[in-house]
C-alpha cells in the first residue's frame, strides 16, 4: 500500500489488487470509510471536464442526461467504442465531478471471474488488503450464486451507511454525494476470452434483474459493440453510449495541449497529422510515433523557443521528410509477446507438425496467406491498376510495355511514389480483396507442393477454399493483420486496410512462392 499514515487514501491505492508490503505498523492502518468510494479528492467543474476531453462533449452530456441528478435510478448503461477513445477516462472523471460512490473493476487486472467477484465485494465491504490480512480478499468467491448473495449483502450494508452518512454530515463537510452505488466494469470484451465466458457474460448482464436493488446502477465499458454480446437468455438491454474515433481536429486539440512552443508544434502537426490519421487515430499509437518524429523535426533548430516562419518550416520539412514513411510502417509493426499462452500455442503447433517458413514464427493456413498478400496489394496499389497488374497472365504482360523512360517521366514517377508513401496504406472494399485473391490464386496456386496441400486439406482455387474465404478474412481482422474502417458514404460498404509491414508481406509471399514485387506498383 501507499503511506498508511495519511488520513485520506487515494482511490487507486486503496483498490489495487496487489500491493507492496508496508513498513508501517499494522496499528497505524486506518479503516476505510464511505468517503473512499469517491474517485479523487478534488472536485471538478463541468467546464473543466468538457475542456479536458476534446471531441467528447456530446458523450459527456449524454451520460449526464442518463445518470441524472443525485439519487436518480436508471437502467444499466453500456459505454463502447474503439481503443484509446477516452471511454474509461471520461467516465472516471465524470464521477470525480459528481463525487458519487463508485466501485470500479477492470477485467485487465481482474482476469478471471473469481478476481472480478472478489474485487467488487472488497470495495463494497470497505475491505483493504494489507499486511494484517496477508493481502487477501475478504471472502473467497468463485460461483456466481455465491457472488449474488455476497453482493446483495454488501450492497444493502453500504447503501444503509450512505444514507446514514447523508443524514449526519453537513453539506459542506460531506465528500460523498448520494446513496446510489455505481458499479463500473471496464474492458468487458476481455471476458469473452475467459473459459467460462458463455455463462459469465449473460450473468453480468442479468445481474441488475437478479438483484432488483434500485440503488444500484451498472455501467459496462467495452471496445466491442453491444451486438457482440446479444444472447437469448433474456435481460434488460443496457442503454448504449457510443464513443467514436477522434476526428483530425480533435486530435489536433489533444496534442496541442500543454505544449511549450505551440507555434512550433502546430507546424509539426501540419506535416504529420493528416498522413498518420489515414493509418490510425489511436492516441497511444500517435503519441508513440510523434515523440521521436518531433525530436527529429527540431534537430536543425538551435533554440526550441523560436517561432518558425515559412523559410524555417521548409527547412524543417526537408529534414523530417525521410523519416515519415518509415514511421508510418512502424505504426503497424506487430509486437509478439512471449506470454505463457503464446508459448503453449507454439509448443502445440510443433507437436502437430507446424513449422515456420522463411522466418514466420506463427502458423497460418495457405488461404490466409494468400488473403494477407491480397490485402497488402490492395492497400499499396491504386485500384485503377488492378486490371493491368492482375490480368490472366499474372502480370507478365507488363513486359510488353517496357520502353525507355524520359527524365521527366522518371521524376514524375518518383514524386508519385513519395506521395503514396506519405499517404500510407489505403483502404479497399471487400469485393476488391476477393477479386485480387481469386486472380493470384488461379495463377500461382499450382506452386504449392502436394505435402502442403495435404496439411491444409484444400486446393487453391477450389470451391471448398472459396467457401472458407470470409471466415479467413474475419480471422485476419481478429489478429489485426487487417483492420476495418468506416463505411464509405458513396459505396455504402465497409472498407478494410492492411496493417502488415512490407517485410512481413515478403516473408509470407516467399512461403507460398508468390512474386510479390512483380505485382507492386
Amino acid at each position: 500500500m501507499g503511506k498508511e499514515e495519511s488520513p485520506q487514501l487515494g482511490r487507486r491505492s486503496t483498490r489495487s489488487s496487489v500491493s507492496t508490503p508496508s513498513t508501517a505498523k499494522k496499528s497505524h492502518s486506518l479503516p476505510l470509510t464511505v468517503n473512499d468510494l469517491v474517485n479523487g479528492n478534488e472536485s471538478l467543474s463541468l467546464e473543466d471536464l468538457i475542456s479536458s476531453f476534446p471531441g467528447r462533449r456530446n458523450q459527456i452530456l449524454e451520460l449526464f442526461r442518463l445518470l441524472g441528478p443525485v439519487n436518480s435510478q436508471t437502467f444499466p448503461i453500456f459505454v463502447y467504442g474503439g481503443s484509446s477513445t477516452g471511454k474509461t477516462s471520461t467516465v472516471l472523471e465524470l464521477f470525480r465531478h459528481w463525487s458519487r460512490p463508485l466501485v470500479y473493476s477492470s477485467c485487465i487486472t481482474c482476469h478471471s471471474s473469481r478476481l472480478l467477484f472478489e474485487s467488487i465485494i472488497d470495495q463494497l465491504s470497505l475491505h483493504k488488503k494489507d499486511a494484517s490480512n496477508d493481502y487477501s480478499s475478504l471472502k473467497r468467491c468463485e460461483k456466481p450464486s455465491d457472488f449474488v448473495n455476497l453482493l446483495r449483502e454488501a450492497l444493502l450494508s453500504i447503501i444503509s451507511n450512505l444514507k446514514l452518512h447523508t443524514e449526519k454530515e453537513s453539506t459542506k463537510s460531506r465528500r460523498v454525494s448520494g446513496s446510489i452505488v455505481y458499479l463500473v466494469i471496464d474492458n468487458l470484451d476481455l471476458v469473452r476470452e475467459w473459459d467460462n465466458s458463455s455463462t459469465i457474460l449473460p450473468f453480468l448482464f442479468k445481474l441488475y434483474d437478479i438483484l432488483k436493488i434500485p440503488e444500484l446502477t451498472m455501467i459496462f465499458i467495452s471496445k466491442a459493440s453491444p451486438d457482440t454480446y446479444y444472447s437469448d437468455t433474456g435481460y434488460i438491454e443496457p442503454i448504449s453510449v457510443y464513443f467514436p474515433n477522434y476526428s483530425e481536429d480533435d486530435l489536433r486539440q489533444i496534442f496541442m495541449r500543454n505544449q511549450e512552443n505551440p507555434k512550433l508544434y502546430s507546424s509539426f502537426l501540419e506535416l504529420v497529422l493528416r498522413p498518420f490519421c489515414r493509418v490510425t487515430r489511436r492516441i497511444d499509437e500517435l503519441s508513440t510515433a510523434f515523440s521521436p518524429l518531433f525530436k527529429k523535426y527540431c534537430e536543425p533548430l538551435t533554440e526550441l523557443g523560436v517561432s518558425p516562419n515559412e523559410e524555417i518550416k521548409r527547412k524543417l520539412y526537408s529534414h523530417l521528410q525521410p523519416y515519415i514513411a518509415p514511421s508510418l510502417n512502424d505504426v503497424f509493426r506487430i509486437q509478439y509477446r512471449n506470454s505463457t499462452k503464446v508459448e503453449t500455442k507454439k509448443s502445440r503447433d510443433k507437436m502437430v507438425g507446424s513449422q515456420s517458413l522463411d522466418g514466420i514464427d506463427f502458423h497460418m493456413s495457405i488461404s490466409a496467406k494468400y488473403l494477407l498478400v491480397s490485402a497488402f496489394l490492395a492497400s499499396r496499389n491504386p485500384a485503377t491498376l488492378d486490371a493491368t497488374l492482375f490480368d490472366s497472365t499474372g502480370g507478365s504482360s507488363n513486359r510488353k510495355r517496357k520502353r525507355k523512360s524520359s527524365v521527366k517521366s522518371i521524376e514524375k514517377k518518383e514524386i508519385s511514389e513519395q506521395e503514396i508513401l506519405m499517404k500510407g496504406p489505403g483502404t479497399f472494399p471487400l469485393e476488391r480483396l476477393l477479386a485480387i485473391f481469386q486472380c493470384i490464386t488461379s495463377v500461382y496456386g499450382d506452386y504449392i507442393d502436394e505435402e502442403e496441400q495435404r496439411n491444409e486439406e484444400m486446393t487453391i482455387g477450389s470451391n471448398e477454399l472459396m467457401s472458407d474465404v470470409l471466415l479467413q478474412v474475419s480471422s485476419l481482422c481478429s489478429a489485426n493483420f487487417i483492420t476495418k474502417g468506416a463505411s464509405c458514404p458513396l459505396e455504402g460498404s465497409t472498407r478494410y486496410r492492411s496493417t502488415v509491414t512490407e517485410d512481413l508481406a515478403l516473408k509470407v509471399a516467399r512461403s507460398i512462392k508468390f512474386p510479390l514485387a512483380k505485382h507492386l506498383f
